[in-house]
């Protein structure tokens, strides 16, 4: 496991990226998910006997392996972008519209197809959002997606298109096929020319953060003092990033970013000198296929780059130890079934917590008996051999 303080946080930054995620913009995508029919927050557990054992103050994981019963969180991001694209259409303000408000608008227009490249739970978001707006949708995997996510985007409707390259080439595959075919291209990731989806899909991940505070009542969110954040190109971390850093009032907890050994573009970018974000290249094997992603965001980089405390490198081990922790719980904890790109922060901080190596990691980052810890669970087990096979070692 490597690590890198960020020597490129900075306030003024930190102001000028998130403008994007004002209170406002945060409440407008609450509001659209609160009207939809399928919508229910997902719960938010405390692990009381596992901040023991870790020797932490409290450690808080909100659970979205529930959420619009998709196993993942993406559905939150698709939903509001193409509820954003269907107010667009209106010429209306898609912040005071509701669900029912767009489905209608999207019934009197003609049948549009929405395309996407993925690794499994994005597209299987756009593939459930293109559903229930009575869309079409075009998925398109790289090279060895696990058979099962191919299954589950074609389960909802969509055509699923495996290709031989790796994701990053697959999304620049998927923006041309989109741009030679008229369609709508639903992509969670940015790039020169391609932002404004990119951000609102993030705009609608900040729904999570809306909801923790809420769930956490008398102790606040200004109470949480670390957060651990998965990352593949960064869209869901600076999504969380942003919420935490505007609805704290510029005051967010100490952010930690969390990446495969094997796709850690974040990481190498906060080591550069320049602070340019670098890209990785190759097969980026890992069975966090959810965060094997070479590309960073430009978006999201920016905004972690503004505000993140410190990117670490993890080996697929470290996922390992977490899925086992979140699904054989200490004490009466309740049992949380994680995927693998899901339980990377949960194994990262019990690395650092319990093994004399990362001393100085933990004393640096100030994770001690009065921490509080946020974690976010973003997917249950999208990948049930590889689940199975972790839980029985």
């Amino acid at each position: 496991m490597k690590w890198i303080q960020n020597k490129f946080k900075s306030t003024a930054d930190a102001e000028n990226y998130n403008g994007d995620f004002s209170l406002q913009e945060i409440q407008g995508a609450a509001h659209f998910h609160a009207s939809m029919p399928q919508y229910e927050p997902t719960p938010l557990h405390e692990l009381k006997n596992g901040a023991q054992s870790l020797g932490l103050g409290a450690l808080f994981v909100k659970d979205e392996s529930a959420r619009f019963g998709l196993n993942a969180f993406k559905g939150l991001g698709a939903s509001y972008a193409m509820a954003q694209h269907f107010a667009g259409k209106m010429v209306r303000d898609g912040q005071s519209l509701s669900f029912t408000d767009l489905l209608d608008a999207a019934d009197s227009y003609p049948v549009e197809t929405f395309a996407t490249a993925t690794e499994g739970n994005h597209g299987k978001g756009v593939a459930w959002g293109a559903h229930i707006f009575g869309q079409k949708g075009k998925v398109f995997l790289p090279d060895g997606a696990a058979k099962i996510r191919v299954q589950a985007v074609t389960d909802l409707g969509a055509e699923a298109i495996v290709t031989d390259m790796n994701y990053d080439d697959t999304v620049q595959y998927a923006a041309q096929e989109a741009a030679k075919n008229g369609w709508i291209l639903m992509q969670d990731t940015a790039w020169e020319g391609y932002t404004e989806i990119p951000v609102d899909i993030m705009k609608g991940y900040t729904t999570i953060i809306s909801e923790i505070r809420a769930q956490l009542g008398q102790n606040s969110l200004e109470g949480i003092s670390h957060v651990v954040l998965q990352a593949g190109v960064g869209s869901f971390a600076g999504a969380m990033a942003a919420a935490l850093y505007n609805l704290t009032g510029g005051r967010p907890p100490t952010i930690i970013i969390v990446e495969p050994a094997a796709a850690d573009p974040l990481y190498r970018s906060a080591g550069t000198e320049t602070g340019d974000p670098v890209r990785v290249y190759g097969d980026m094997d890992t069975t966090m296929a959810g965060l094997s992603c070479g590309a960073p965001s430009p978006v999201g980089w920016n905004i972690l780059k503004a505000t993140a405390d410190c990117f670490v490198s993890c080996g697929d081990a470290v996922s390992d130890r977490g899925m086992r922790l979140y699904g054989k719980p200490d004490g009466g904890d309740p049992a949380v079934t994680s995927g693998a790109s899901g339980a990377l922060p949960l194994g990262f901080l019990a690395e650092v917590m319990t093994d004399e190596r990362f001393s100085e990691l933990k004393e640096d980052l100030g994770l001690d008996e009065s921490s509080k810890v946020l974690l976010i669970n973003t997917e249950g087990d999208t990948d049930p051999v590889h689940y199975k096979k972790v839980m029985k070692a």
